[in-house]
């Protein structure tokens, strides 16, 4: 009987292995990022939102090709220059302010006024008789008279001085414009026949006659307190003084007398005039400095000054 030999099992398994391993086996599955692993990858670390401690790069601009254009000056804002009228020594004085130009003159002039002297004129002694408060609230111009209406501030408190110094600080601003001669009072929209307690009659338009006895012998309305001038320096105003004469004189930041003039109104002796002078202080004035402006009469009974009037200036240098 014949026996059959088996074969071994392992060179077939062998085989396996073999032909396994030239193929590179089976390939080990990489696990995939979940989602919230994503997000944190795509955020930047802490330390890419630190300052670094190397010394930056400096870059090097890239010229622009685009031609530059100038930038366009500011435009300067027209102005002008407005007198309000103020109380100095128990009667009236001038002051100056600059607003921004425009057609309602007489709106901005009152405007001004009601708000009262600034630190400067204070601390010269300018007050205001204009209780606080007072507001304006309308003003109508027409052949030659104004008619303003004021708040019933207007009318409060005060002696009789001091309710009339408000109406000739109002009537003073209103007419210093050539189309107002005279001022019609309204408080709160209602014609005012008698005003205040104390009893003034105004049931007819006012001008500036009617307050003579507090307006000063010498009224400078140009230059003003505070103002900048330079030579030849114009001076305004009206006056009433013995023969419509008085001097003008200009002192430096010393005291010294740089330029001094005599000065003819168009009338005095009892009936106010107005004058339009100018006085030159030329090369004597070396440098921008403080100064003063004096405005006086010599008495016709002993010479001494009498009616001064001290206006402070800045003098510019030539």
């Amino acid at each position: 009987m014949r026996r059959h030999r088996r074969v071994p099992a392992w060179p077939t398994a062998l085989l396996m292995i073999i032909v396994l391993a030239a193929c590179g086996g089976p390939a080990t599955p990489t696990p995939r990022a979940s989602s919230s692993q994503a997000t944190v990858a795509a955020t930047p670390t802490v330390e890419a939102t630190l300052p670094s401690t190397a010394s930056p790069q400096k870059k090097t601009p890239t010229p622009s090709l685009a031609p530059t254009e100038p930038r366009p000056e500011a435009t300067p804002e027209a102005t002008v220059t407005l007198n309000v009228y103020f109380i100095r020594d128990e009667k009236i004085a001038t002051a100056h302010r600059r607003v921004p130009e425009t057609p309602q003159v007489g709106g901005a002039a009152m405007r001004e006024l009601l708000a009262g002297p600034n630190a400067f004129e204070q601390g010269i002694g300018m007050t205001t008789s204009i209780p606080e408060g007072t507001q304006l609230l309308g003003l109508e111009v027409a052949d030659q008279r104004a008619v303003v209406d004021l708040s019933e501030e207007f009318e409060s408190g005060g002696g009789s001085l001091s309710v009339s110094a408000r109406l000739a600080q109002v009537v003073y601003t209103l007419t210093q414009f050539p189309t107002v001669d005279v001022v019609e009072f309204r408080v709160a929209g209602r014609a005012v026949d008698v005003f205040s307690s104390e009893g003034i009659v105004l049931d007819h338009p006012v001008g500036r006659d009617a307050y003579e006895d507090l307006t000063p012998p010498i009224l400078v309305e140009s230059p003003a307190p505070g103002d900048e001038v330079g030579s030849p320096l114009r001076v305004t105003g009206t006056a009433n003084t013995f023969e419509a004469t008085f001097q003008l004189a200009l002192l430096d930041a010393d005291g010294q007398v740089v330029a001094e003039q005599t000065v003819q109104a168009t009338s005095g002796s009892g009936m106010r005039g107005t004058f339009d002078t100018t006085i030159s202080f030329g090369t004597d004035i070396d440098q921008t400095q403080s100064g003063t402006l004096q405005a006086f009469e010599y008495s016709a009974r002993d010479g001494s000054v009498v009616n001064q009037v001290e206006i402070p200036l800045t003098l510019q240098a030539p």
